[in-house]
């Protein structure tokens, strides 16, 4: 274990396992902290920046505070057009002015593939805060929105499409569309965002919905 990770007024930190770290300032407020960014999950560059910032938000959230304001997190390779990482920047400070905070600086590294998102902090009573481990049965849970595209995106970048197609084989898809799929994956020259799409149509084409997503055989 680290030094320093059982101080008094750490209310939240690496033994929870949670989504952000609180740190208690005085009796009324503590500060929500946490870091968040991944490749481009979309092929326009403005939604991926607004989509990359509600996610690392989202942490806060989930402990119950609210943003104050974040910190840009980036890694562009070096012959990525400056208008595209103008809109992945515009994408997410978008979203965190949504919210009401602000982006008050950050850092950027080159790297071969791109990667954005966020540091954000935010602020929470210090005993208001929702952790992981304080759920219990009989709680009500709440989803914003659908669940599937952030698996079956997930898989993708992780586990490869191959991965996917053993996750998908347990539906009675028509042997020509499995075929179809797995053509894709000697086509080492698709780049992730290439494949990505190339997946999603397929999904519409075989008229997969969010629940075969979350199918698993």
């Amino acid at each position: 274990m680290l030094a320093g990770t059982h101080l008094p007024n750490l209310l939240v930190g690496l033994d929870a396992r949670d989504d952000a770290t609180v740190y208690r300032l005085n009796d009324e407020q503590a500060a929500v902290l946490t870091v968040d960014f991944f490749a481009p999950l979309v092929d326009d560059p403005y939604s991926y920046g607004a989509i990359a910032a509600a996610n690392a938000m989202s942490d806060v959230y989930a402990m119950g505070g609210e943003v104050l304001l974040a910190l840009n997190v980036a890694a562009f390779p070096e012959d990525l057009s400056q208008d595209i990482i103008d809109d992945i920047l515009r994408g997410g400070a978008d979203k965190v002015f949504e919210a009401g905070g602000i982006i008050a600086g950050g850092h950027t590294m080159i790297d071969k593939e791109p990667k954005y998102g966020l540091c954000v902090l935010g602020l929470i009573h210090p005993e208001r805060v929702f952790t992981k481990n304080s759920a219990r049965p009989g709680d009500a849970l709440y989803l914003s929105k659908k669940l599937g595209t952030g698996i079956i995106t997930t898989a993708i970048t992780f586990l490869g499409l191959a991965m996917v197609i053993r996750a998908l084989r347990g539906r009675r898809l028509e042997t020509r569309r499995l075929a179809d799929l797995e053509e894709l994956i000697q086509r080492r020259t698709l780049s992730r965002a290439e494949l990505r799409q190339a997946l999603r149509d397929w999904l519409a084409d075989t008229g997969l919905s969010d629940d075969d997503l979350l199918y698993v055989e």
